[in-house]
């Protein structure tokens, strides 16, 4: 399937979405402020902070990094951190960033006026911080056993969930933390219509996948927004978890 993710303007988008300041993603005073800072909320609200320990030799692993700010928010509590997506243009600009710690970017005003920004990342440099192309339907065999597992709005953009679904138990290794948030906004151009999880009882249906290896141990409502031009947004609500690899 055609990847849909490759455009200048996309890029904007979702740098902004990452890395923006409040104020440039949501204009409006009486706008969905709740919506902001969701890569980072996605990491911040869900983890289990009480089952870490001192150790340096955590790992964690962000699928569907987009432009990487959770992956550089997991880097808090990670001594490794693997971000990976199936965008080139989104990889390269992570990638950029934990060379340069800042990319210069920009986001649509209205009509193809432009405005510059400049997204900046924030993390220690002696963390190991790294981004890769890869399709989170067929991850690389040689990814397994992270002590941490996020993967933010990202189940409902694959062809075939199914296929992650199965790589979940070597991902996260017994004991480990997978922070999934979805919106569940199924649609047949990115997922065929046989290979939804769910309809209108997709939460029922996630618990159902990820058993007898996860235990569900948190539920959030995680909104966020994402915005197109300064008078249009995407206003989404996700359903953020936080499961226990047993076994």
């Amino acid at each position: 399937m055609e990847n849909s993710y490759e455009t200048d303007k996309l890029l904007g988008e979702y740098l902004l979405f990452h890395y923006g300041q409040d104020e440039q993603l949501m204009p409006w005073k009486d706008g969905p402020h709740n919506g902001l800072r969701f890569p980072a909320r996605t990491v911040h609200e869900l983890i289990d902070l009480n089952s870490l320990s001192s150790s340096t030799s955590y790992r964690a692993f962000d699928v569907g990094c987009s432009v990487g700010r959770s992956t550089f928010e997991l880097s808090s509590f990670y001594n490794e951190v693997i971000g990976c997506d199936l965008s080139e243009s989104f990889i390269s600009a992570a990638s950029s960033l934990v060379k340069e710690n800042e990319l210069s970017y920009e986001y649509l005003e209205e009509g193809d006026l432009y405005q510059s920004a400049v997204a900046k990342a924030d993390f220690d440099p002696s963390k190991q911080i790294s981004f890769l192309v890869a399709d989170a339907c067929s991850l690389p065999s040689d990814l397994n056993g992270f002590d941490l597992v996020h993967a933010a709005n990202l189940i409902c953009r694959l062809p075939d969930p199914a296929l992650f679904f199965n790589r979940l138990p070597d991902l996260v290794k017994p004991g480990g933390q997978l922070l999934l948030a979805t919106p569940f906004t199924w649609l047949k151009e990115y997922t065929p219509r046989e290979n939804w999880i769910g309809s209108g009882d997709s939460e029922q249906k996630l618990v159902e996948k990820l058993k007898p290896y996860f235990e569900l141990e948190k539920k959030i409502e995680l909104p966020f927004v994402i915005r197109e031009h300064r008078r249009k947004f995407q206003y989404s609500v996700s359903l953020g978890t936080r499961w226990r690899r047993v076994g």
